[in-house]
C-alpha cells in the first residue's frame, strides 16, 4: 500500500484515517464507511466497537487479512462481495457475484407486503427472479405459515438462495425457470395469493451511466435488459393467469418507467397502484385482480 506507515505504527485509528484517504483518492463511495466495514469484518467486531479501540495495535496477522480487502475495495468491488454478506430486513444474507446485492428499496417492497397481510395465515407466495432469496427469506421469517417459493433462471443464484434459506433454517422452495419460457411453471394450474418480483429493470442503454461497482461486479442478467417493458409484460401476463381471485402482484421498478409499465399491468386485468420509496421516487407497483379466472 503506497505511502502507508511502517508496520509498527499501525493502530485501529491510523488504519481508519489512512484507508479513508486512500479510498477518497480513488473515488470510492463512502470511503470512511468502507474501511470501517472492512476493518470490523477482519477483526470480528462491530463497526461501533472500532471507536472503543482507537489505540489498539494491529498485529501482522491482522494486517495480512486487512490489506487484500482494502486493495479489492480500491478497485470498486462492492463491500458486500468482499465480506460475503449484507443485512436485509434484519437478517444476514450471504452475498456472492452470482446474485444481485439486496437493496433497501427491496426491503420497502417486503414491508408493503407484510402491511397488506398482517395475519400469519396459510397463503402461497411466488418470488420471480429470487436472486439471493432475500425476499422469500424475509417473508417466511416474518410469516411462518406462508408457503413461499422463489424461482430464477440462474442455477448459481438458486444455489445461493438455498444456502441462505438453510442458514436461517427456513423451509422454502426454489425452482429454476425462465420467465420467457411458456412452460416455466411446472403446474399450469398453480395459483398464488402473492406474486412478487424485482426483475432486471435497467435498460441496456443506461449501462454507461451505472456506477462502476455495480456495472462491473454485479450480475448483468439481474440488472439489465434490452426491453425492460417486455419483462414486466411477461410477469403481468403470468400473474393474470396464476393469481387467485383476491391475489396481489408486487413489483420493484425503475423510477422513470412507471408510465410505460402501468399499461402492461392494466392490460392483464390487474388494477395497479404506483408506490413511492422513502426518497419520493416511483419505485414499486402493487396490483390487484380485477376479475377472476377461477
Amino acid at each position: 500500500m503506497p505511502d502507508a506507515p511502517a508496520p509498527h505504527e499501525w493502530t485501529v485509528l491510523r488504519m481508519l484515517e489512512w484507508a479513508t484517504e486512500y479510498f477518497e483518492n480513488r473515488k470510492i463511495p463512502s470511503p470512511r464507511l468502507s474501511i470501517e466495514w472492512l476493518l470490523a469484518d477482519a477483526l470480528g467486531c462491530r463497526r461501533l466497537d472500532l471507536y472503543l479501540k482507537y489505540d489498539r495495535p494491529l498485529s501482522p496477522e491482522e494486517l495480512a487479512v486487512v490489506k487484500p480487502l482494502i486493495l479489492r475495495r480500491a478497485k470498486h468491488e462492492p463491500l458486500q462481495y468482499i465480506t460475503g454478506k449484507t443485512d436485509f430486513f434484519g437478517l444476514e444474507i450471504i452475498c456472492r457475484p452470482a446474485a444481485l446485492i439486496p437493496r433497501p428499496e427491496t426491503e420497502q417492497l417486503v414491508e408493503r407486503i407484510l402491511e397488506d397481510y398482517p395475519e400469519d395465515q396459510p397463503i402461497r407466495v411466488l418470488d420471480i427472479g429470487t436472486g439471493t432469496g432475500c425476499i422469500p427469506i424475509a417473508l417466511k421469517h416474518e410469516r411462518s405459515t406462508w408457503d413461499v417459493t422463489g424461482c430464477d433462471i440462474s442455477v448459481e443464484a438458486l444455489e445461493l438462495a438455498k444456502e441462505n434459506a438453510a442458514a436461517h433454517e427456513l423451509d422454502l422452495h426454489f425452482i429454476e425457470h425462465d420467465l420467457f419460457s411458456p412452460q416455466w411453471v411446472r403446474d399450469p394450474e398453480a395459483r398464488f395469493d402473492i406474486i412478487v418480483s424485482n426483475p432486471p429493470y435497467i435498460p441496456n442503454t443506461e449501462k454507461p451511466l451505472i456506477d462502476k461497482e455495480v456495472r462491473d461486479y454485479e450480475p448483468g442478467l439481474a440488472l439489465f435488459h434490452e426491453n425492460v417493458i417486455s419483462v414486466y409484460r411477461a410477469v403481468a401476463s403470468f400473474a393474470s393467469l396464476h393469481l387467485n381471485s383476491k391475489g396481489r402482484l408486487y413489483l420493484e421498478i425503475h423510477e422513470n418507467l412507471g408510465p410505460g409499465i402501468l399499461p402492461e399491468i392494466t392490460a392483464n386485468s390487474l388494477s395497479p397502484e404506483l408506490l413511492q420509496d422513502y426518497s419520493g421516487k416511483d419505485r414499486m407497483i402493487c396490483a390487484q385482480r380485477t376479475h377472476t379466472n377461477e
